[in-house]
């Protein structure tokens, strides 16, 4: 299948990036500490910035320690990710200015996580101290379109999570591609296994159709 676009907005983890068990481990220390018997290994939680959990799950007096504290824990843990299929090959090929990832982690988390997948960062990353409101909120993905000096209508987003498709969905991307089979379950236009086999050239988007699991 191709597509017309300007450019590729991703999200990071889940789509670019498998930091899933580092990141289960970091929330069950967490949890243990703030919200004994709170499991974050949850659909509900993908996707959702760590301070918006947070704030869930503690009193406002403790919610700087608390969101210290998580954010410790993750980058303590964030040289276990690795890149997910595609992600190398897709990334490396494509020219600065025509892509950037939208992450729900902090600049510091979101950043070590590239580097350590191997994975190149962008200038105009967004990350979670970027916006007032993160995902399911559009304005993630509105500012990586600004960011990129594109029209959200002519960009694609990635997403492995129903609150970062709902989130592409209210900023009205023009594209939106789930990526892995968790997001079966989204209301993303079409499904992929994984970035395999994808390019991108600055104006047509080729995804392959043994790739498609919708």
């Amino acid at each position: 299948m191709k597509f017309s676009a300007s450019g590729l907005l991703f999200d990071n983890d889940g789509v670019l990036v498998d930091s899933h068990e580092a990141a289960i481990a970091a929330w069950a220390t967490w949890s243990s500490e703030y919200a004994p018997g709170w499991d974050w290994n949850s659909s509900e939680n993908a996707g959702v910035r760590a301070e918006d959990k947070v704030r869930e799950h503690v009193a406002p007096e403790l919610f700087a320690e608390a969101n210290d504290r998580i954010n410790q824990l993750e980058q303590d843990t964030a040289g276990q990710t690795v890149a997910l299929g595609g992600a190398f090959e897709l990334l490396h090929s494509l020219r600065p200015g025509i892509w950037t990832v939208c992450t729900s982690a902090n600049v510091n988390l979101g950043k070590a996580r590239l580097e350590a997948a191997g994975l190149p960062v962008p200038a105009e990353l967004v990350s979670a101290s970027d916006v007032k409101r993160g995902k399911p909120f559009p304005d993630p993905y509105l500012l990586g379109a600004e960011r990129l000096g594109f029209n959200i209508h002519d960009c694609v987003v990635f997403e492995d999570a129903i609150a970062g498709v709902q989130a592409a969905i209210e900023a009205e991307a023009g594209l939106i591609i789930g990526v892995s089979e968790r997001a079966l379950l989204s209301d993303a236009d079409i499904v992929v296994r994984d970035l395999t086999g994808i390019t991108f050239d600055g104006e047509t988007l080729v995804i392959p159709d043994n790739n498609r699991l919708r």
